[in-house]
């Protein structure tokens, strides 16, 4: 689609649930990918709670979750433009504009999810979302998308090979493309909102995803077995158009930041209660989930290290010295 005809469709798709309502002294429009019942989404929830329960309904905010006015790119164009004020792509779709953007995003570059997280909110985490103003965006913190997982239906998926000629969908990211290149699958990248139909047609063999995504999305329905590979550690990255962000008064960026931040430890501890619930599930669908040991994963991660190389050499040193700490 062209930007210009998106950013119509867009606008009209926005605009048309804020004419139905009275506008509060400040508005906050906030579109993502995600299905509702997803843990990002009832991040956004908090955050909205949050918002006006401390603006004293001064402040409201609209979610459009679920991809209704977009992808993550489309949503992040969105930003740019001020059709829509806050959103929070998954950070790879912004490699794009700066391949520094990949380097979350590359597989086993965390040793944990605790260590992503000491990372991303950290001086590594804070000098990407420096970088996000060259492109006339505000970034304005981390939400966990999670740890992603291969779901397929051959099984077992327990060492690189076992995905030669496995086609897979992943992201329209080169560095997660190249990984499964070098895993010997054929990475396929397509729309979030198409995986399942494409599942189910058998238009693809195999996807990944966090948990989250994997349950919220039903993917389990449609797929044999899912393979804990925890090949990335995935995270949104939180934007919002500057102009809306500057033209806020001080005391209004104050609660906004503010519930941002609670917004995000909220959903931390969503996380922690639904994954243990969400694999109890998976398994009882009868689907086969297999956990790889310590030399199975260091095959993977023996496989992929020429990929983790080849971008972090695209960046600037200071990035990666911030990464290591």
């Amino acid at each position: 689609m062209k930007k210009s005809t998106l950013c119509l469709a867009l606008s009209i798709a926005v605009s048309g649930v804020i004419s139905t309502q009275a506008l509060a002294e400040t508005h906050i429009r906030v579109g993502h990918g995600a299905a509702d019942t997803y843990h990002m989404h009832k991040a956004w929830v908090k955050f909205k709670e949050l918002v006006e329960k401390d603006s004293g309904a001064e402040i409201t905010v609209d979610i459009f979750p679920n991809g209704q006015v977009g992808g993550d790119r489309e949503l992040t164009e969105a930003v740019q433009s001020g059709i829509v004020d806050m959103t929070a792509p998954v950070v790879e779709v912004m490699a794009g504009w700066d391949p520094a953007f990949s380097v979350p995003g590359l597989p086993y570059t965390f040793a944990s999810r605790h260590a992503a997280l000491d990372a991303l909110n950290g001086e590594f985490g804070q000098i990407l979302l420096d970088k996000v103003s060259n492109f006339g965006i505000k970034g304005l913190g981390w939400m966990e998308n999670g740890i992603r997982n291969i779901t397929s239906n051959k099984c077992p998926i327990k060492k690189p090979s076992d995905l030669k000629g496995v086609k897979i969908r992943t992201m329209q990211v080169e560095a997660h493309m190249d990984a499964f290149k070098a895993m010997g699958a054929n990475p396929t990248p397509m729309s979030f909102n198409e995986v399942y139909s494409a599942l189910q047609q058998g238009v693809v063999d195999a996807q990944e995803n966090p948990l989250g995504h994997i349950y919220s999305s039903r993917f389990y329905e449609v797929q044999n077995c899912v393979t804990l590979s925890g090949h990335v550690y995935s995270t949104h990255m939180v934007l919002a158009n500057p102009d809306f962000y500057e033209g806020l008064s001080s005391s209004d960026k104050a609660i906004i930041d503010s519930a941002l931040v609670r917004a995000i430890d909220y959903q931390q501890e969503v996380i922690a209660s639904e994954e243990k619930e969400q694999l109890a599930a998976i398994k009882a669908a009868g689907v086969t989930v297999t956990t790889l040991s310590t030399e199975e994963v260091a095959e993977f991660q023996k496989v992929t290290a020429p990929i983790r190389e080849k971008y972090t050499k695209l960046v600037e040193p200071e990035l990666i010295k911030a990464l290591n700490k």
